[in-house]
């Protein structure tokens, strides 16, 4: 758990300008000897009708909260996921998405979540540039996976969208998932996957259909939790970890 400098906050649900600035998405407030949140970090975007916004970041009531003031600790437990599904029909609401939410029930089993976000676009590289972008540096999901426009149709484009923000490539991602896939069928040769680092977060993609997700995930879910400790900052010998 990442624990942070109290912070006073008063009941009328508005916190202090600025207050949540340097929390990611998942980020709880707990009171002073109390384990239950009462907030919880919810999004980093700006909504103007939205409610318990401060300087960008949205609180989400947890629980109820009596008047006065009360001293909240700061707090981070687990890994946030961020999971965009890219089907032009999906999107259009012709197709039920499958493989998203089977890429959550995954990685939650894989590895403790703080938070699970959805995101369904159609196939449009600079929509999926700039929601990733925005996912991995300004709202601080730890894992952000895609599913979906890594073929060879005209409408498939998402590498060629992410790859530009990769910062570090990530190839035993991609090599691991392209054996795994290659022992179910040789048309596995002619997948198109990319993964990397975004500032804090691994970002890669997924196929789009349910049985491709298993087989690929399935092969790298493992090391994620690990590969997340170091990039973002575990200096521990990884042999004791």
């Amino acid at each position: 758990m990442e624990e942070h400098p109290h912070i006073l906050v008063p009941h009328s649900l508005l916190l202090p300008q600025g207050a949540l600035a340097p929390f990611a998405v998942g980020t709880v407030l707990l009171a002073q000897h109390e384990s239950e949140p009462l907030f919880q970090v919810e999004a980093r975007r700006f909504y103007a009708s939205a409610r318990n916004m401060v300087d960008g970041a949205e609180a989400v009531v947890l629980r109820p909260v009596l008047g006065g003031q009360t001293t909240l600790g700061i707090a981070r437990q687990g890994i946030s996921l961020a999971v965009v599904t890219l089907s032009d029909k999906g999107a259009a609401g012709l197709r039920e998405d499958e493989s998203g939410p089977l890429i959550a029930s995954m990685v939650a089993q894989a590895m403790p979540l703080c938070r699970i976000s959805h995101f369904l676009l159609p196939d449009d590289p600079g929509a999926l540039r700039a929601l990733v972008a925005d996912l991995a540096l300004r709202q601080g999901y730890d894992l952000v996976i895609t599913t979906g426009g890594t073929g060879l149709s005209p409408r498939d484009s998402a590498p060629e969208a992410l790859a530009p923000l990769l910062e570090r490539s990530l190839p035993g991602l991609t090599q691991a998932m392209m054996a795994a896939s290659l022992a179910k069928t040789p048309r596995a040769a002619l997948s198109r996957a990319v993964a990397g680092t975004v500032g804090a977060s691994i970002v890669f993609t997924l196929p789009g259909s349910k049985k491709a997700v298993q087989e690929n995930l399935e092969a790298v879910v493992g090391a994620l939790e690990h590969g997340l400790q170091k990039l973002q900052g575990d200096t521990r010998d990884c042999g004791i970890m």
